[in-house]
């Protein structure tokens, strides 16, 4: 693997799979890959499991970890190429990126997008920016329209905790008061979408997800009827796709209560967290025996550490 950036960098996500399990079993037997090798973890957006997870795993291998909140500490970045910065940009990322790409041996790159221009998100300019210009490895800490890390340990954890063969697996769209990005949600889809599972997409209508990412996905506007007889739930909020990043109100009812779990087969509950409690999640499946989203943060350690593993292994 030459870098981490969606499900498309990955040759055979069961093996990767496999190999974070691994991890899990014997976290350090794999130190001496990272020895002596670094990771810059650069971070546009705030993060709490995508950073401490990721060091961890870092750490797990033996490698050096450098952190930089370049919203925060950093200089502001300009991106267009040509342009003439006599505003509030101080640094171009030709040159931020290159300089990273010095000082350590793979670089995460966490970005979000701005809700108010679709082609711009879409065409990752920053994320893009950086794999053009840091020359190293690079992976992903989530981008403008995908979370792969995320991803895979969703994946993971359907993998440890399933309980027949080929689980139904449910996207369910939650509330929420603000809009939010489709990078879970996108992401998601094109990982269920390669793994051997019964998948379904449930959200009113109105939230439909870009099909470049649902391809292969059954899609039903009645979340009761999606929800029959599943094994696991993913809920997320998400903002529409058209029109681009709005929020379409009078949907409070898709919050997944217990009520609702009565028609699925004791489904467990997953999400990417931070939750809005009692808004997208109800308390009393957060709380409950159903909600596994505890067990999916931890399991993004491991799917940090085969993603870097397979990367120290290119160098």
């Amino acid at each position: 693997m030459k870098q981490f950036t969606s499900v498309h960098d990955v040759t055979d996500i069961n093996a990767l799979v496999s190999e974070a399990l691994q991890h899990k079993e014997n976290p350090y037997a794999h130190q001496h890959l990272g020895k002596n090798k670094t990771i810059g973890l650069v971070f546009l957006n705030p993060s709490l499991r995508t950073r401490m997870s990721t060091q961890k795993a870092a750490l797990n291998l033996g490698m050096n970890v450098m952190v930089l909140n370049i919203d925060k500490e950093g200089w502001a970045l300009e991106l267009q190429d040509g342009a003439v910065m006599n505003g509030t940009t101080v640094e171009h990322v030709r040159e931020a990126a290159a300089v990273l790409g010095q000082y350590v041996d793979i670089i995460g790159v966490r970005s979000f997008p701005g809700l108010q221009d679709r082609e711009e998100d879409y065409s990752e300019q920053v994320f893009n920016k950086f794999v053009e210009h840091c020359g190293v490895p690079i992976v992903s800490l989530e981008s403008a329209t995908r979370h792969p890390l995320q991803s895979l340990a969703d994946l993971i954890t359907i993998e440890e905790l399933k309980t027949k063969a080929r689980p139904k697996v449910v996207l369910s769209w939650a509330p929420h008061i603000k809009p939010l990005p489709q990078a879970v949600p996108n992401s998601f889809a094109e990982w269920m979408c390669k793994a051997d599972v019964e998948f379904v997409i449930t959200h009113p209508e109105g939230y439909e997800l870009n099909t470049n990412y649902t391809l292969g996905a059954t899609i039903i506007h009645n979340q009761d009827k999606a929800l029959q007889g599943a094994d696991f739930i993913y809920v997320k909020n998400w903002s529409a796709y058209e029109p681009y990043g709005k929020v379409i109100k009078g949907f409070d009812d898709w919050m997944l209560t217990n009520e609702k779990l009565q028609v699925t087969d004791n489904a467990k509950v997953m999400h990417c967290l931070p939750v809005r409690r009692n808004l997208e999640l109800s308390d009393e499946i957060l709380d409950g025996p159903n909600s596994v989203v505890i067990h999916e943060a931890g399991n993004r350690v491991w799917a940090a550490q085969a993603v870097l593993k397979q990367l120290l292994e290119s160098l």
